[in-house]
């Protein structure tokens, strides 16, 4: 990464350049799907998950081959949800930060023979995309890495039909309270406030590994921007279940992550 990249003038430009990093380290997040998984998606047997480890209910999706369903995987690139849905039969855009994460969507897509449509931006920005576009967005936890989740809601409620859903992961504020360091030993230390920004929370120290790993920084938000946000952008809550990550410690008290469905009404 360039040294002179500083997160704290453009966290999106970071963020995009430390995605970029975990592709070509072959980051979890970023590997593709295998064909077998592909091939199984096109008989109808398939899951995807938005958060780490429990896959979002199949009766949250709408029937893909009944109809053509426009679906918006948001900041949610890495060749994992899009092609699995698209191979399901639903018409797919990505769209994400991280051209390197797009292209691990195009490299299935040239694959696997899929038809899914590509857009670099920031997810607080979708104004490439008109009003009522979608009949779904995909949204895995991946607004930890904005400063401010509400315009990502906005905009969401925006290019969504009315009657359409958005399904979004989202990391539970709670780990961000605690000491990272501390929390992978299994010690708990309250530490910082939400909402959490590393920018300002970790010391110059730890700011500097996370630069030096060209890892993205990261903010926790509160149940209110999170949830409430979306209610506030003009969707109604119609689903919520909560899972845990057995990689993070506190899994072990209290889920880590929520995924929300919601509607827009009109």
């Amino acid at each position: 990464m360039s040294p002179n990249l500083d997160p704290a003038d453009d966290i999106v430009a970071y963020n995009r350049a430390a995605w970029d990093s975990l592709v070509r380290k072959n980051d979890r997040w970023t590997l593709p799907v295998s064909s077998e998984e592909i091939q199984r998606a096109r008989n109808d047997d398939w899951r995807i998950f938005l958060v780490p480890e429990k896959p979002i209910p199949r009766e949250w999706f709408p029937d893909f081959r009944a109809s053509s369903i426009k679906v918006l995987c948001l900041a949610g690139s890495g060749g994992q949800q899009a092609p699995i849905l698209a191979a399901a039969g639903a018409s797919v855009t990505v769209f994400d930060n991280s051209p390197a994460q797009l292209a691990q969507d195009q490299l299935v897509a040239d694959r696997e023979g899929l038809a899914i449509d590509l857009a670099q931006g920031d997810m607080a920005d979708l104004s490439i995309f008109e009003n009522d576009s979608f009949d779904l967005i995909v949204h895995p936890c991946s607004n930890c890495f904005v400063p401010n989740v509400l315009p990502v809601w906005k905009e969401a409620a925006r290019v969504m039909k009315p009657g359409a859903n958005l399904i979004s992961g989202i990391v539970n504020p709670i780990v961000y309270l605690f000491d990272d360091q501390l929390m992978d030993k299994g010690e708990f230390k309250v530490c910082h406030k939400i909402p959490y920004s590393d920018l300002t929370s970790l010391s110059s120290e730890q700011r500097q590994a996370r630069f030096d790993d060209d890892q993205p920084f990261c903010f926790g938000h509160t149940l209110e921007d999170q949830v409430g946000g979306q209610i506030d952008a003009g969707l109604a809550i119609t689903g919520l279940f909560e899972a845990c990550w057995s990689e993070w410690p506190i899994s072990e008290y209290i889920p880590t992550s929520i995924v929300t469905k919601a509607t827009k009404l009109n």
